[in-house]
């Protein structure tokens, strides 16, 4: 029997790409779930297919209603919903604002509203859905490769500091999935990420792998694991490297 059997689970962003195939994957080893995304719409043929409950709205205003649907427990909280964000330095004010809001804050707010019950009960689990960005950063998109440095940072926070109360957290942090991020990430995408881009079901699988082993860091791309050590071993490589990349782009003219 999967350990997931009963459980409550709730999906953010579960209307399509990874959102949607976590909920199979969840709904498939036997939890309840709620799928959440704004558009109701979008998660209605996902809760027909899957048998979950379709709660629509913001994603980091529905702990509360979720809980209700599930009898008043939630056991794992995929903070999956994000924004894209593509821009630069100039990005409107109103970019930079809901890159954060979404990719960032809606985390905060969600792990308020369940840290009380799950410090009182002695077990949670949070996943964040966070992306490579987040380790290393993405050319072409300033807003969103800050913002998700800020989710994977305070996906760290919550591990190292209620860890040993049972709070597992974990920080899926992939390149390229062909999903409609990636689409929308347009020539830098292209080129940075569709070559070695993966399907939603593979990075639902290596988060499962990684429950499995208890590990923080879930990367559905092993080699991220490299660029993340070259990273912090000879940050000027690494940056004159991304540099490179950024003038690549460039000359294709974006």
């Amino acid at each position: 029997m999967s350990q997931f059997q009963d459980a409550g689970v709730v999906v953010t962003g579960a209307g399509g790409g990874i959102g949607a195939a976590l909920a199979r994957r969840f709904a498939a080893e036997g939890a309840r779930v709620v799928v959440n995304d704004l558009d109701a719409s979008r998660i209605k043929a996902i809760a027909d297919e899957t048998g979950a409950t379709a709660v629509a709205g913001d994603a980091s205003a529905i702990v509360e209603e979720a809980r209700e649907a599930l009898g008043g427990r939630v056991d794992v909280y995929c903070a999956n919903a994000g924004l894209a964000s593509p821009g630069d330095a100039f990005a409107d004010e109103a970019v930079w604002a809901a890159a954060w809001d979404v990719n960032v804050m809606a985390h905060v707010r969600a792990a308020r509203a369940l840290l009380p019950d799950w410090l009182e009960r002695g077990s949670g689990r949070f996943v964040s859905t966070v992306s490579a960005a987040g380790l290393l950063t993405m050319v072409g998109a300033a807003p969103y490769s800050v913002s998700k440095h800020g989710a994977l940072a305070f996906a760290e926070w919550l591990s190292l500091t209620y860890r040993h109360r049972g709070v597992k957290v974990h920080a899926i942090c992939p390149q390229g999935v062909r999903t409609d991020m990636l689409t929308a990430a347009g020539s830098a995408g292209e080129l940075v990420l569709a070559p070695t881009a993966i399907e939603p079901q593979d990075v639902a699988d290596a988060l499962f792998d990684g429950m499995a082993a208890d590990r923080f860091l879930i990367l559905p791309h092993p080699e991220v694991a490299g660029y993340y050590q070259a990273r912090a071993g000879n940050p000027d490589r690494w940056l004159a490297g991304m540099n490179h990349l950024q003038q690549k782009w460039e000359e294709a003219g974006r």
